[in-house]
């Protein structure tokens, strides 16, 4: 069983930048995918942005394309979040998940059914 752990969130202004992170730790499986989800309240958790196995390919939510960034760090094995020009709209729960995917669509990779290791979740607050 793989264990996540995020850190990094925090509250920041509209605007400004902040960088997740995922520590992964336990029984790694190299074919798994990565991602980054989040959960603001009264909706539904959405994918964020995704990294394939060996991180060739990255996926990202329209809301965030251009302004989030993910990658992975095998040294540190960890998986980071770099958000830029965050806005009120990207306040949330933030959590980072794991799984082996049947299919590397930006629609299954985003979408949550497939993974099935999460971590605890970092919240991140934007004021205006």
């Amino acid at each position: 069983q793989v264990q996540l752990m995020e850190s990094g969130g925090g509250s920041v202004q509209s605007g400004g930048s902040l960088r997740l992170s995922c520590t992964v730790s336990g029984y790694t499986d190299s074919r798994n995918w990565m991602a980054w989800f989040r959960q603001a309240p009264g909706k539904e958790r959405e994918g964020v942005a995704a990294i394939s196995p060996g991180g060739t390919i990255t996926y990202y939510a329209d809301s965030v394309k251009g302004r989030f960034t993910i990658s992975e760090d095998k040294a540190e094995n960890t998986v980071d979040l770099q958000m830029n020009s965050l806005t009120p709209d990207d306040t949330a729960m933030y959590y980072c998940a794991a799984g082996f995917l049947d299919n590397w669509s930006p629609a299954v990779a985003l979408g949550v059914a497939q993974y099935n290791n999460w971590g605890q979740g970092t919240q991140v607050t934007v004021s205006s």
